[in-house]
């Protein structure tokens, strides 16, 4: 099975090709990724016009990539699936215009991806692991804990009430003049800071609730900041190095109720995933490698350049959902908001 993949939910335009052979890993052909970061460098963070203008420009040339790459025509793909949210409205519309559009000249099938969907099932096109499994899915604009229990079937097991990790990340790097993009950034600066300097809260530790509170963490890194203003480059390390030890922290801590609550609920995980654009963390990956090890559990990471927002996650999700006979009609609209878990009752919460 040949599925192509379109995600234009943020400020990465992307297109690619899987091949799905069963219910191991899958094979992907091609993954053309056009970032847009010199485009919203100058604004220290997306701006949602701009990343939609940016989507329509480079969308033709990078589909064109994807399918030379692969060695595919669209006449020998079985299906033609797009991110059709959650993400910025104006750029979900451009995939999934074109995706429609594609579908319909190559008479395919057409599947809507949900965004949140193709991380969670990633694990899956490229380790092969079995149902069910429980997901920490981590990036700038979502912070869940979920149990993966197959196709179309998950369960909130925790969230984030204020900020995600990610959109944490790259407040503290805005707040500290690090600029775009900023989670990779203060990692990097902290790897030569010392993480012990600030004595930074560990928001939620040992709460009986799987969920994230990071509002608090960040503010104790801008009244730390201005205690000892004015930094220095040191000082700078100091913070980055202490805030994402605090971050690790929270993360493993979160992760170890979650496994609990799981194993409680759905009986032992096959897996501990981590998804997203955090997922690329060194550190938290770390945390997690030592979580997953005091469990008994296997930790799963995908490689580092299928953390970020790509294809190759959205035609993996529409070749398992194909795979299932589930297919959309070209009337679905885009959703800018679309949880996982449709159920989940989380007043205040992110979903």
């Amino acid at each position: 099975m040949l599925v192509l993949g379109l995600e234009t939910t943020c400020d990465e335009t992307a297109a690619s090709i899987v091949r799905r052979g069963g219910d191991g890993p899958g094979e992907i052909l091609s993954n053309v990724v056009r970032a847009q970061v010199e485009e919203h460098a100058a604004f220290g963070g997306v701006v949602p016009e701009i990343a939609a203008r940016a989507h329509v420009e480079a969308l033709d040339g990078v589909l064109s990539a994807a399918l030379s790459r692969a060695g595919v025509t669209l006449r020998d793909l079985d299906g033609v699936a797009a991110a059709a949210g959650p993400g910025l409205v104006g750029g979900v519309i451009v995939g999934l215009t074109a995706a429609k559009a594609l579908a319909v000249v190559a008479e395919k099938p057409f599947i809507a991806v949900n965004h949140l969907e193709a991380h969670a099932l990633t694990a899956r096109l490229t380790d092969g692991i079995a149902f069910p499994y429980l997901l920490l899915l981590a990036s700038g604009g979502h912070t869940q804990l979920l149990a993966v229990l197959g196709v179309g079937r998950y369960v909130r097991l925790g969230t984030t009430l204020d900020d995600a990790l990610g959109e944490a990340f790259d407040k503290v790097a805005k707040m500290l003049d690090l600029g775009y993009p900023g989670g990779p950034e203060v990692e990097r600066r902290a790897e030569t800071g010392d993480p012990e300097r600030f004595a930074f809260p560990r928001p939620m530790f040992g709460r009986a609730e799987p969920n994230f509170s990071l509002s608090g963490l960040k503010t104790a890194v801008r009244l730390e900041a201005e205690r000892v203003a004015p930094l220095s480059a040191q000082d700078v390390d100091d913070l980055c190095a202490s805030f994402q030890a605090a971050v690790a922290d929270v993360v493993a801590n979160r992760v170890r109720v979650a496994f609990r609550m799981f194993c409680e609920r759905h009986g032992a995980p096959s897996a501990i995933v981590v998804a997203g654009g955090v997922a690329a963390n060194g550190q938290i990956r770390r945390a997690l490698q030592r979580v997953s090890s005091e469990m008994g559990a296997r930790l799963v990471a995908p490689p580092l350049a299928l953390c970020g927002d790509n294809g190759a996650m959205i035609a993996w999700a529409g070749a398992e959902r194909l795979a299932l006979g589930l297919e959309d009609d070209l009337s679905f609209a885009p959703r800018p908001r679309w949880p996982l878990d449709l159920a989940a009752a989380a007043p205040g919460a992110k979903a």
